[in-house]
């Protein structure tokens, strides 16, 4: 589910980590660095490391209070650092951008993840699900550790300093707003780690977008990923209900309630069938959750084909189809069908309620025909939530935009990285990593770069 609280300034987690900001008054007795680092967040942070660990001057700059906001946030729950499964099965959740990331996490696996981690005095372990968490399922002490390091490098950074794009025509001179106003500071190359556009209170907000495209840059839109949906309900349902989601009596009674065990299976816009076990949560107007979020693409994708998705529930997945026909089948008697479905196969609460929603009364009388809908309970999708509430975002900066040392085909002296390139991946620790491994691919195109200037 995806997190509602956002982080404030006053929230210790995040004040702690606060580095002194610079004003421009001081920005103009100090020597401007090789290297301005646009954006705070893991891949901003990883590309300020490997630089500087080879003694490239950083200056890294950020809107926000503080950096990794979002890094913080999503650690709330239990900061998911990477996942234990196998190199080839990791790489498959990239889908379409698989080749593209395949070297960068190759070059930065999950395990070298975990010793990097370990080498900020960070334990971890491996949970149940196979993803990997620090012992404390903390994020705030890793983040201040690495500060420590950076700032032991020599990085310097740079709060609350907005920039807003570049003064000259080969993108050397950046346009930055700090807290006492405009101005400009000029560096041999860019680092761009801004993010994509979800959880805009901490900081990525795509205002980078019209920046790029301006300058010709092929970026894709921004599109809410790992994102919960709007449910489309029956043409028999009421016009009010059909209009903001479930029905009024759902949403008083189960919204903020998981549905589990259950499996969905869809069919995606290439003809390729699914099906994942797991657990999701209803809320006022669809669904969300760990579930959904696993299908997330699949299901935008249909959207934007055809204007809606339908997935189908397994309310019983421990169960066969013949069982659950057969105990259907049994008499009822005088038992209403609510207690005759709790009592032949357990169902009750929200599963039974969901029935009720989403199948009409023929169909609710008709045991054979229950028990196919119980098994496959067609769900109708008809848009994701917005982009803000998104746990990631979709589309960004082409990879067919770069060239081949990394840098943007049309501005060779500005290197993307992180989750503002064009590509996606579930929850579970492959945002995280693949973010992380990018800013440490894109920290070594730019020594590369640098090098052989």
């Amino acid at each position: 589910m995806a997190p509602r609280l956002l982080a404030s300034d006053s929230d210790p987690d995040v004040t702690d980590t606060l580095p002194t900001p610079f004003s421009p008054e001081g920005h103009a007795a100090l020597r401007p660095a090789d290297v301005a680092i646009i954006g705070g967040g893991p891949a901003g942070l990883m590309a300020a490391e490997v630089l500087s660990a080879q003694g490239v001057s950083v200056d890294l700059y950020d809107a926000m209070p503080s950096v990794g906001r979002k890094f913080l946030l999503a650690g709330r729950g239990g900061l998911n650092l990477t996942h234990a499964e196998p190199l080839d099965r990791f790489l498959t959740r990239f889908a379409e951008r698989e080749p593209e990331l395949t070297p960068m996490v190759q070059a930065f696996t999950p395990d070298d993840l975990r010793q990097w981690v370990h080498g900020l005095g960070i334990d971890t372990f491996v949970g149940t699900s196979q993803r990997v968490f620090p012992t404390d399922m903390k994020a705030a002490p890793l983040l201040r550790a690495w500060l420590h390091r950076l700032r032991g490098q020599g990085v310097r950074f740079h709060m609350r300093h907005r920039w807003l794009g570049w003064a000259d025509a080969q993108a050397q001179v950046l346009r930055l707003r700090g807290p006492a106003g405009e101005f400009t500071r000029t560096h041999r190359v860019t680092v761009l780690a801004l993010g994509g556009a979800s959880w805009q209170r901490l900081g990525s907000d795509g205002a980078w977008v019209p920046l790029l495209s301006e300058r010709g840059v092929d970026v894709a839109a921004l599109q809410a990923a790992n994102c919960g949906f709007d449910v489309a309900l029956p043409p028999s349902a009421d016009a009010a209900d059909a209009s903001s989601g479930w029905s009024r009596y759902l949403r008083e009674k189960y919204a903020g309630q998981p549905i589990k065990p259950v499996a969905l299976a869809m069919t995606d816009a290439h003809g390729q069938a699914h099906r994942k076990q797991g657990e999701f949560v209803l809320t006022d107007t669809g669904v969300e959750g760990s579930l959904i979020y696993a299908h997330a693409a699949a299901i935008r994708a249909l959207i934007n084909q055809q204007g809606s998705a339908t997935i189908h529930l397994d309310l019983l997945p421990q169960h066969t189809l013949d069982q659950v026909q057969q105990e259907l089948a049994r008499p009822r008697g005088p038992r209403s069908l609510a207690t005759h479905l709790k009592s032949r196969l357990g169902l009750q609460g929200l599963k039974v309620a969901l029935l009720h929603e989403l199948l009409p009364p023929a169909t609710l009388a008709d045991p054979a025909a229950l028990a196919a809908a119980i098994k496959a309970l067609p769900v109708t999708l008809r848009q994701p939530r917005p982009i803000d509430e998104a746990i990631s975002t979709a589309g960004g900066v082409r990879f067919e935009a770069l060239a081949p040392n990394g840098a943007l085909l049309a501005l060779p002296n500005v290197f993307p990285a992180g989750e503002m390139l064009d590509w996606e991946a579930p929850t579970g620790g492959y945002l995280l990593t693949a973010c992380m491994a990018s800013g440490r691919a894109c920290g070594e195109a730019v020594l590369k770069a640098l090098r052989t200037r």
